[in-house]
């Protein structure tokens, strides 16, 4: 009435009594301190509201929020690849190294749904595993369940399947892993990229030796043995979806030392091993042996022998045995050498 405003809002219509309350102190019609009182709403409330009202009137109350600011880290196609990689059970800070965002960030876009992580699968057990492995075998193989890895390798596009380990449970031999490092620092993988051979698909030079180091571990003596152990159970020890098939393995073992490779890799082995203890180099006592020869596929030159009379076909090794646990170079002359040849 008159000079003084008047008006009425639903009683939830927050807004409306902000713009009543704001035009009735505008006007001195009433203070600031007399809302407070009356209504017993916060003094910031009333007083930030009057400074909407006297800079942007009766519409500043209704404008539309300017919304939040888009990231600048996490851009559509960054989400993209990291959905992806959660979709493929890696981890939070797996994938927030392999985008190069930090830990925060990621767990921030999970938290307000930018991001999903997979849901955590059961562990499975042996029973379970094999039955997907057969059921693999009607199409590439058995156990061959990472199929995208293997159409790339066959089409010369990926060098090397990705090594990724799954939790699962009852693996067979899983105790060998606890030997790797001991391996590795025995120097198992030294060399593999300049003195061994590349090679090309699915497995790479390291695939292949930890293989043939956790078949020692395992006492499985050759490589035919390997058809008796379940390829999907041993390949998850390397990270793989199954070991090599046998002829597969047997090319890739020759692949590796063709040329003078396996000398040169075996020679820096050595080297390696006599420098950790120079202390035992001087002392390693150098025995030689005879060993019969019974094959016909060639015919070497004859040696006497405490239990060959007359002398026979045979061969000879020469070894030195280690002071201590570390290994030992071992040298075995060629079943072409002569008695006066020394062997190599």
């Amino acid at each position: 009435m008159g000079v003084h405003p008047v008006g009425r809002h639903a009683a939830g219509d927050r807004r409306m009594f902000q713009v009543l309350t704001s035009q009735l102190i505008d006007s001195e019609a009433c203070t600031q301190a007399e809302v407070i009182r009356a209504f017993g709403v916060p003094k910031a409330s009333v007083a930030r509201a009057v400074r909407r009202y006297r800079d942007g009137g009766v519409g500043a109350f209704f404008a539309r929020r300017r919304g939040r600011r888009g990231g600048t880290v996490l851009t559509p196609a960054v989400l993209e690849e990291a959905q992806r990689l959660l979709y493929e059970e890696y981890g939070r800070a797996e994938v927030a190294e392999e985008l190069g965002v930090k830990p925060d960030t990621l767990a921030k876009a999970i938290a307000d749904g930018r991001l999903r992580e997979a849901q955590a699968r059961p562990l499975g057990d042996k029973s379970s595993r094999s039955g997907r492995d057969a059921a693999a075998g009607e199409s590439l193989g058995t156990a061959c369940t990472r199929i995208g890895e293997r159409v790339l390798a066959a089409m010369g596009v990926l060098h090397g399947a990705p090594t990724r380990f799954e939790p699962c449970l009852d693996v067979p031999y899983g105790g060998v892993l606890c030997a790797l490092p001991a391996l590795v620092a025995n120097g198992l993988l030294c060399g593999t990229d300049g003195l061994l051979n590349r090679l090309k698909g699915h497995y790479t030079a390291v695939h292949v030796l930890i293989l043939m180091g956790f078949m020692a571990l395992c006492r499985i003596r050759t490589v035919e043995k390997l058809r008796g152990e379940a390829p999907g159970e041993f390949g998850r020890l390397l990270g793989l979806n199954r070991i090599p098939e046998v002829r597969c393995l047997r090319r890739k073992l020759t692949e590796l030392a063709t040329g003078d490779a396996a000398e040169r890799w075996t020679a820096e082995l050595s080297r390696r091993w006599m420098e950790a203890a120079p202390e035992t180099v001087g002392t390693l006592y150098v025995d030689g042996h005879v060993r019969a020869y019974h094959g016909s596929q060639t015919a070497p030159p004859r040696r006497y022998t405490p239990t060959n009379r007359p002398p026979g076909r045979s061969s000879r090794i020469s070894f030195a045995p280690p002071p201590t646990s570390s290994p030992s170079p071992t040298a075995t002359s060629s079943a072409y050498a002569s008695t006066d040849r020394p062997a190599r």
